[in-house]
């Protein structure tokens, strides 16, 4: 574990996240988020994005893959309703040897090390864990931790950025917090194309059937204004190959035989009533 000294206090830091996360189409989504982070002059800050769309579009793989394009390393905060203060800036702990180790989140290992920091479905915290970020979202650039009692400054190449689901949130995020959080850019469903790319690459041994049935499901669900995203179609197609593979082997001397494409798509259908409800079947192709 890295550990940094700061006003005499010793700091604890995170690990960086290393997920297997590829950004697939949608390419000017990424060039938006990448002219958040840019600099134009040396007088110039960057700024701090908000990612907002529906839960499983792909707002923090997104965040994540903007980040690695920089090179940096990337910390991800999964921010909650009990998110407090001290968990988005530096916590203290009892070490083995009674005394007080003080370990910085992932955010503050970010700014120390100029890494990415993306704080996941933001909209989940309230206005007191919102204030401790305020001076680091701003042009001062850094924390204070009232636990620690220190003062932490970001690294020149330190970036953020926020992601947020567009359904209802536990707390209303403070509107000085909105205006630091800028642009905003909409994360919404693929094309259909897109979609297709995106389920290949998270599921490389699914058959072309199945991949071209679970992007027509999702095709028309989009187009009732449905919620079903890409998770789901990966959630669904995952699924139905198990369940396909569970399946006893038919008994011996058993003549009629169910040709394959049709168990999958008995599987499928299976599948989509169990993730999404029996509701969904309308939308089966």
């Amino acid at each position: 574990m890295k550990i940094v000294k700061i006003e005499d206090v010793t700091l604890h830091l995170s690990h960086p996240d290393e997920l297997n996360l590829t950004w697939v189409g949608q390419e000017e989504l990424m060039t938006q988020v990448l002219a958040a982070w840019m600099l134009v002059d040396e007088q110039d800050l960057p700024l701090n994005p908000r990612l907002l769309g529906k839960p499983g579009v792909g707002k923090t793989t997104l965040a994540y893959a903007a980040g690695k394009r920089l090179g940096r390393e990337v910390y991800i905060f999964q921010a909650t309703m009990d998110t407090r203060p001290e968990d988005l800036l530096v916590t203290p702990v009892i070490s083995g040897a009674d005394k007080i180790q003080y370990m910085a989140s992932s955010v503050v290992t970010a700014m120390i090390r100029g890494g990415v920091a993306v704080v996941d479905e933001a909209n989940r915290m309230s206005e007191k864990s919102w204030a401790s970020l305020a001076p680091l979202l701003d042009s001062r650039r850094y924390v204070e931790s009232i636990a620690a009692g220190i003062k932490i400054k970001a690294h020149p190449n330190f970036r953020i950025c926020v992601t947020m689901n567009d359904d209802a949130s536990t707390f209303e995020v403070p509107e000085y917090i909105h205006s630091r959080l800028m642009p905003q850019i909409i994360v919404d469903f693929p094309e259909k194309d897109e979609e297709r790319r995106i389920l290949q690459q998270n599921l490389p041994f699914a058959p072309d059937f199945i991949l071209n049935y679970v992007v027509n499901f999702l095709q028309q669900a989009h187009l009732a204004q449905e919620r079903f995203t890409v998770r789901d179609g990966i959630n669904i197609a995952r699924y139905a190959l198990k369940l396909a593979q569970a399946r006893p082997a038919p008994a011996a001397g058993h003549l009629v035989q169910i040709p394959g494409q049709q168990i999958l798509q008995d599987c499928l259908k299976q599948a989509i009533v169990q993730i999404l409800g029996k509701e969904a079947l309308g939308y089966v192709p």
